[in-house]
């Protein structure tokens, strides 16, 4: 007379856990390589607006549409006056050291301002009247690559407009404190082209887009296939002791 063993309620669980288990890292994995795709093509989108020859800021009526996917990293020149008596400084920790990013509003012919990034001054720098030379008061040209506003602060410290301690480049919280009227809702990293007596030092605009996406994917395949390897080798250990519970029959 033969005998069905059925299987134990722990052990369908643990099938099933398995399976799910098997099912959610493999769609991890897939994720990231989508990721990966995806990582490759905007390296390949910045890397190109980076060395493209520069072109003018977009203009008021376009402010609304500019994004971080179609405009960030776009090189630009315009020409206007600085409004010094407005600048602000961010708190930057850069390849120079700690410092300040020089944050300066740069009227253009329409009256519009774009807040420049003039580049970067250390501590001793702070007051402008230990970099005078620098503080342009003619028609400026400038070229450099369009930001992103960097609303609220750092991620360790916020913002305080009523101290004047910055810590992100927030251009509507920065324009509003500085009474900047008009004012683009990004903002521009000046090239290296020089400032008269040195200071402040551009261009040390720091593009990195970390990718290990390609890693990710492995490992997520890698700890996928190890849970499919476990279910199978539960599966045939069961089904081994169901074949020797049969042949123990008499």
């Amino acid at each position: 007379m033969k005998t069905q063993r059925r299987l134990s309620p722990s052990r369908i669980i643990a099938y099933v856990a398995l399976s799910f288990l098997t099912a959610i890292l493999v769609c991890l994995g897939v994720w990231q390589v989508e990721r990966l795709s995806w990582k490759h093509a905007l390296i390949a989108r910045v890397d190109a607006r980076v060395h493209a020859a520069p072109v003018a800021p977009p203009a008021q009526a376009q402010w609304k549409t500019v994004s971080a996917e179609g405009d960030e990293y776009r090189r630009v020149t315009m020409r206007g006056l600085f409004e010094n008596d407005r600048e602000s400084l961010v708190y930057a920790s850069t390849a120079l050291g700690p410092g300040y990013w020089v944050m300066t509003p740069l009227r253009l012919s329409d009256n519009t301002a774009i807040i420049v990034n003039r580049g970067f001054v250390t501590l001793d720098k702070k007051n402008p009247l230990a970099r005078q030379a620098g503080q342009i008061v003619s028609a400026a040209s400038i070229t450099g690559l369009i930001r992103m506003s960097e609303p609220k602060g750092s991620l360790l410290r916020s913002n305080d407009p009523c101290t004047g301690r910055w810590y992100s480049r927030d251009v509507a919280a920065i324009a509003q404190n500085n009474g900047i009227e008009n004012a683009a809702p990004f903002f521009v990293d000046a090239d290296d082209t020089p400032n008269p007596g040195g200071w402040p030092v551009g261009e040390l605009t720091v593009i990195d887009f970390p990718n290990n996406h390609l890693v990710y994917a492995i490992t997520w395949f890698v700890l996928a296939l190890m849970a499919a390897g476990l279910l199978v080798i539960m599966v045939r250990t069961a089904k081994a002791r169901h074949d020797d519970d049969r042949l123990a029959i008499p």
